[in-house]
């Protein structure tokens, strides 16, 4: 929380504290809302965020989710997964060696209701990115 307070300056884009981290957003979904809403939050930061189609799914094999997953941490920094079954995102975690995030960006994540935490007179979907962009710091840096 006190992470995003401190973010609440940082809206003009000067404070580009993720600058030359890669992130990647796995998701057969690339044009939601909760897409935007991570790549907007990270490139405000400073990271540079990489749209990768999952190509796995719940009928892949351990081996290729292994494999994929160890592939992800060699290019990214940390991978935001959107939209894939609970048990394949949990699987990339305990492979890539990197952050793995199970829908950070969704509406459905909890940090959709520590928005509602933060004081002041800011749009929710401000909130929102602040939190978003917390969770990152936090987790990456």
């Amino acid at each position: 929380m006190r992470q995003a307070r401190a973010l609440a300056g940082a809206g003009d884009g000067s404070v580009r504290l993720l600058s030359g981290k890669r992130l990647a957003l796995l998701s057969p979904c690339k044009g939601d809302h909760s897409a935007l809403e991570f790549v907007q939050a990270a490139t405000a930061l400073g990271a540079h965020v990489s749209v990768v189609q999952p190509g796995l799914s719940a009928r892949s094999s351990e081996r290729e989710i292994d494999e994929t997953a160890r592939m992800l941490g060699q290019l990214y920094d940390a991978v935001e997964c959107q939209h894939l079954p609970a048990a394949l995102v949990g699987r990339l975690a305990r492979s890539a060696g990197i952050p793995v995030f199970a829908g950070l960006a969704t509406a459905e994540h909890p940090i959709t209701a520590l928005a509602d935490a933060l004081d002041g007179e800011v749009p929710p979907d401000e909130q929102r990115c602040r939190i978003l962009q917390a969770a990152l710091l936090i987790s990456i840096s």
